[in-house]
C-alpha cells in the first residue's frame, strides 16, 4: 500500500516544550510559510490546518499559503452549523480552483460545548451529528452541480447551487473523524476518509472494522487515516529522552487545569484519549512506541510515535497493515520535526507518488550534504568516504 504522509501547521502555537511559555514560538505568517514550504519541498502529501477558537482561521491561512507552495495539499476544516452548506460548498470550490485541485476538506462537528456556545451553536452531541449529516447531503449535491431543495430537521435550502465547479470531481475529498456510534454512521454514509486519533493498533482495528462493515452494507468504500505526533531520533534512547524533555516543564497544576478544561468535552474521541494516560505520568507508553504524554496538556490528538527511524517506520507499517493509508503527523517544534521525519523515516516507507519526482537537488551526487573541501561530494550511506569527485561539465 502506498502511504500519504501529512504534516501539521501549528496555527494555535508552537515551541520546544509543552505546557509552558519557555521556548515558545509566535504564530506568524512567516513561520507558517516556512513549515508549509518545507513540507512541500520534502514531499509531504499535504498539511492539516486545525480549527477552533484557539487557532488562526484555517481557510484564510490556507488561501495565503496556496500561492507559496507547488504540490502541497491543504486539509481545511469545515464546521457544519457555523457556516451554511451552500456557502461552504462555494468556499471549497474556490479553494480547489485557486490551488489547482489541492483542497481537502476536514469535517469537524466540534466536541467542546463551551466553544460551540461561543459560536452560537446550542446543540447536544447527537444533534450536531444530525446537522453534519444534513449539511453534507446539501454540500455534496451542490458541488456535484445540482440545484438543491432540502427540507431537513435542522437545515432548509431552496435552489441551492454554485456556478463554478471544483477541479476535483465530484468534489474535494471529505475527511472526518469521530469515535461515537453517530460518527461511525456518518463516516460510513458520506465521507471519503475516516480519521482516528492514535490509539493502540487493536483499538484502531476495531474502529476501522466498524466503519468498513457499515460502509460495505451501503455499497460504499471508505479509506482510512490516523492523526499522530512523532518524536524520531537516530536512536531509540535519544527519542525517548526527547519525549521526556518535551514535557519537562509540565507541572501537576498544569495537568489539573488541562483535565478540568478537557473534562467538559462531550467528544467520545477526547474521552478515549484521556483514558489512555488517566492524567498520570508514570504509564505513558500505552503500546510499543506509542506515547500518551502529549495528551497530558493538549486537546485532540494526544499520542506520539517515539523511537528510532526503524521503530517509527515499523509502527507506521503496523497501522498500514490495518488499512490506514493517510498519516497526519506533527511534532515539536514543527519546523525541525518536519525535517526529521522526512529525512529519517521517509526512505523506509512506501510513499505514494507525488505530482513531481520530488524536490530539485542542486548537488547531483545527492541526496543531501555540503561538498567536502569545496571539491568532493559527500559520501552517501554505504559508500566509501574517499569516492572520486563527480565531474560536472560547465557550459
Amino acid at each position: 500500500m502506498s502511504l500519504n504522509i501529512f504534516w501539521f501547521l501549528p496555527t494555535h502555537g508552537d515551541g520546544r516544550y509543552l505546557g509552558t511559555g519557555k521556548g515558545a514560538r509566535a504564530v506568524t505568517h512567516h513561520y507558517l510559510k516556512q513549515i508549509a514550504q518545507a513540507a512541500d519541498d520534502l514531499g509531504y502529501y499535504g498539511v492539516l490546518i486545525p480549527t477552533g477558537r484557539s487557532c488562526e482561521d484555517a481557510w484564510v491561512v490556507a488561501s495565503s499559503l496556496v500561492p507559496l507552495t507547488e504540490r502541497l495539499r491543504f486539509l481545511v476544516a469545515i464546521r457544519p452549523g457555523i457556516v451554511s452548506p451552500t456557502v461552504g460548498a462555494r468556499m471549497a470550490g474556490t479553494l480547489d480552483r485557486i490551488s489547482n485541485g489541492r483542497a481537502l476538506i476536514n469535517v469537524v462537528t466540534g466536541g467542546d460545548p463551551e466553544e460551540q456556545a461561543g459560536d452560537g451553536i446550542w446543540l447536544d452531541h447527537d444533534e450536531r451529528y444530525e446537522v453534519s449529516d444534513e449539511f453534507l447531503r446539501i454540500w455534496r449535491s451542490v458541488l456535484e452541480g445540482e440545484s438543491v431543495d432540502f427540507d431537513g430537521k435542522h437545515l432548509q435550502v431552496k435552489g441551492a447551487k454554485t456556478m463554478f465547479p471544483p477541479v476535483q470531481t465530484p468534489y474535494p475529498p471529505l475527511y472526518f473523524g469521530g469515535s461515537s456510534p453517530r460518527a461511525v454512521d456518518l463516516a460510513a454514509e458520506q465521507v471519503d476518509v475516516y480519521l482516528t486519533w492514535g490509539e493502540p493498533p487493536a483499538a484502531v482495528a476495531e474502529k476501522i472494522a466498524a466503519v468498513r462493515d457499515k460502509a460495505q452494507a451501503l455499497g460504499r468504500t471508505v479509506k482510512f487515516g490516523i492523526r499522530l505526533h512523532v518524536i524520531v531520533r537516530e536512536t531509540s534512547e535519544a527519542a525517548w529522552a526527547a519525549a521526556d524533555e518535551l514535557i519537562s516543564h509540565v507541572t501537576d497544576d498544569t495537568i489539573a487545569k488541562a483535565q478540568k478544561s478537557l473534562g467538559r468535552y462531550d467528544s467520545v474521541g477526547q474521552q478515549r484519549m484521556a483514558a489512555l494516560h488517566g492524567w498520570r505520568r508514570d504509564k505513558l507508553e500505552v503500546s510499543p512506541n506509542l506515547w500518551a504524554g502529549v495528551g497530558l496538556v493538549r486537546g485532540g490528538a494526544g499520542t506520539a510515535l517515539v523511537g528510532s527511524p526503524e521503530e517509527v517506520a515499523a509502527r507506521i507499517k503496523e497501522y498500514a497493515d490495518l488499512g490506514i493509508e493517510s498519516f497526519i503527523f506533527s511534532g515539536y517544534p514543527h519546523l525541525e520535526e518536519c525535517y526529521r521525519l522526512a529525512e529519517l523515516v521517509f526512505p523506509l516507507l512506501p510513499l505514494a507518488p507525488q505530482h513531481s519526482n520530488g524536490p530539485v537537488r542542486v548537488n547531483l551526487s545527492g541526496p543531501f550534504g555540503e561538498m567536502v573541501a569545496n571539491d568532493v561530494p559527500p559520501a552517501a550511506v554505504g559508500e566509501k568516504a574517499d569516492a572520486p569527485a563527480l565531474k560536472i561539465a560547465q557550459g
